[in-house]
Formats: C-alpha cells, structure tokens, sequence
C-alpha cells in the first residue's frame, strides 16, 4: 500500500550541525522504504562496506514521537552492516555533512517483534547526519 491523498508526509528541518526537526506525520505510512536528502553533503560517500559515524534521532509513524536521539551524547559508530535493512538500503550514496530523511516500514526495521520503546510493526522516521564514513 503506498500513502494516499491523504497522508503527510514527516518534514526534517535542514538547520545543518544542529539537532534536527521532524513534523509529525499523519495518515497511512509508505510501505516501502524512502530515502530523501535533507542536505546533501559533498564529503566522502557512504558505502555498503562503509564504517559510519552519524548522530541520528528517530520518531514513531504511529505516535509521532521521538523514541531514540544520539544528540544526547555522543555520535554513534558502526558499521552499516550491522544495523537494520532500512539503513543498509538507505544510507549508501549519502555523503559526510549530509542529512537523509529515511522512512522504515517495519519490515526492514523491527518487524513484529519491536525493540524496547520501538512498538511491534512501527513504521520508523529517522534524521541521520552523515559525520564519517571509514
């Protein structure tokens, strides 16, 4: 099923080294995963192969809120193979100082099965800034 007429889609605010925004969302979510550049960076590429490092925050289809945020603390490193199918997918091809707007539907995020404040079959909104790529 792909949105209607209906649905709002999230909007990221494109306020660069800053914590970002994330509108929230209404009606039916994309039932495919979707990627878009919020800014697009001119740094080195991100790879499937690639070690990332990002700050990230992530909100809730359903609910509209923010459930996860690395703006915390510190960036998070990893690499892109160890994380969930919608960041394996949509990260590749965004570049250091960029933000990508990615959208999960819950197969290629947490499924059925959730993950601590992720609910079973969530549609995940993330804002990742690309810091690194190793």
């Amino acid at each position: 099923m792909n949105p209607s007429d209906s649905t709002v889609m999230p909007i990221v605010s494109a306020n660069a080294g800053q914590t970002p925004t994330i509108s929230k969302p209404e009606g039916t979510p994309p039932s495919a995963l979707t990627a878009s550049d919020v800014i697009v960076g001119s740094g080195a590429e991100v790879l499937a192969t690639s070690t990332l490092t990002v700050h990230y925050i992530l909100m809730a289809w359903s609910t509209g809120k923010i459930i996860e945020s690395s703006w915390r603390g510190q960036p998070a490193t990893f690499p892109l193979a160890n994380v969930v199918e919608g960041w394996q997918k949509g990260l590749p091809g965004a570049k250091v100082g960029g933000r990508r707007l990615l959208i999960l539907p819950p197969s290629m995020g947490y499924g059925a099965a959730g993950a601590g404040p992720i609910g079973p079959n969530e549609t995940l909104i993330f804002a990742v800034d690309i810091i690194g790529v190793a």
